[in-house]
């Protein structure tokens, strides 16, 4: 896609503060000087057999864009791809589960399009609203920063545990719930502590969101792989091969924008780039606030996984340390 987009040139304006360059998980426009919309689209195939929880992880992926930004959610419109032969009790559902999201967010659904497919897919267009002034780009991670992460990873590779049939109850119940999570909290929390820089972690890893971070900010990063926390039985899926192809094209692209320690397990490395579905927080923080943040997630029931540190300006490389 991305070189299928480079000769294409996006209209620019002085109150588009967030656009393409940057690939940050939403667009933001300025309609005046304390409110800017932030606007985002996200839907994607069913990765569980539960109707109403796909509809919930679905739209949790949409909303989590507006906060990673620093916004809150105002409006959601539904987008479906459903086959006409299909009983429309699973997509009644979905749409349900969805909703019930939407509610919890305190956005209102105000429509959508549905079109007849063979393979059914449900997701959300959004807009929410932020103040110019306390946007979370994934642009302006600053040396010295950490770098904390408000969910554990890993649902990439239940998904493909769940698609074999050989997912364990403890592991399908822990990764469906943070998929179903909202970032709301967290990022509330964000905003009052205050950060340089945010994202969250879905299709393209950690690594590959770190990689965008530090491109946007023109910055190095250190990855401190054993700080990192997987979710209940990722490691032995992983080793018995059950990692989604995601992972590979994602190492694929990175390539040798991302150094590795020698030592380093092959299976971390495959873990690291691993796409997540409707993942955590990923921010950057100057290192005086970084103990408020630990501590205002973690008394309000959020892991803040040290996976970090900002090293230092110029040409982006993220060396992953054992």
């Amino acid at each position: 896609m991305e070189e299928i987009l480079q000769d294409f040139q996006f209209p620019t304006h002085p109150d588009l503060l967030v656009g393409t360059d940057t690939r940050d998980d939403a667009g933001v426009y300025r309609l005046n000087q304390d409110t800017a919309i932030i606007q985002t689209l996200d839907f994607f195939t069913p990765m569980v057999d539960d109707p109403f929880l796909f509809g919930q992880i679905a739209a949790v992926n949409a909303l989590n864009d507006v906060y990673a930004m620093g916004g809150v959610p105002l409006l959601a419109m539904n987008i479906v791809a459903f086959p006409q032969c299909e009983d429309l009790q699973i997509l009644k559902q979905i749409l349900a589960g969805g909703l019930s999201k939407i509610e919890e967010a305190g956005a209102l659904l105000v429509g959508g399009h549905t079109v007849d497919d063979l393979e059914p897919k449900y997701g959300l267009a959004v807009t929410g609203l932020v103040h110019p002034d306390k946007i979370t780009a994934n642009k302006g991670a600053r040396p010295g920063d950490l770098l904390l992460l408000s969910k554990p990873l890993g649902n990439g590779i239940i998904a493909t545990a769940i698609k074999a049939e050989m997912v364990s109850s403890e592991a399908y119940t822990e990764a469906t719930g943070w998929m179903a999570t909202l970032n709301r909290t967290a990022a509330q929390i964000m905003g009052e502590v205050g950060v340089h820089a945010a994202t969250d972690v879905t299709g393209f890893g950690l690594l590959g969101h770190l990689y965008e971070m530090a491109s946007a900010s023109e910055v190095s990063i250190q990855v401190f792989s054993q700080e990192i926390k997987f979710m209940a039985d990722v490691l032995e899926y992983a080793s018995m091969g059950l990692i989604p192809g995601g992972a590979y094209s994602n190492r694929d692209y990175l390539g040798d924008k991302i150094e590795y320690d020698q030592d380093l397990d092959p299976i971390i490395r495959d873990l690291l780039c691993s796409p997540e579905t409707a993942g955590g927080l990923l921010v950057a923080v100057d290192k005086t606030r970084a103990d408020q943040l630990t501590t205002a997630w973690k008394e309000s029931g959020i892991p803040a996984i040290l996976v970090g540190q900002v090293t230092e300006p110029g040409k982006p490389i993220i060396k992953v340390r054992t």
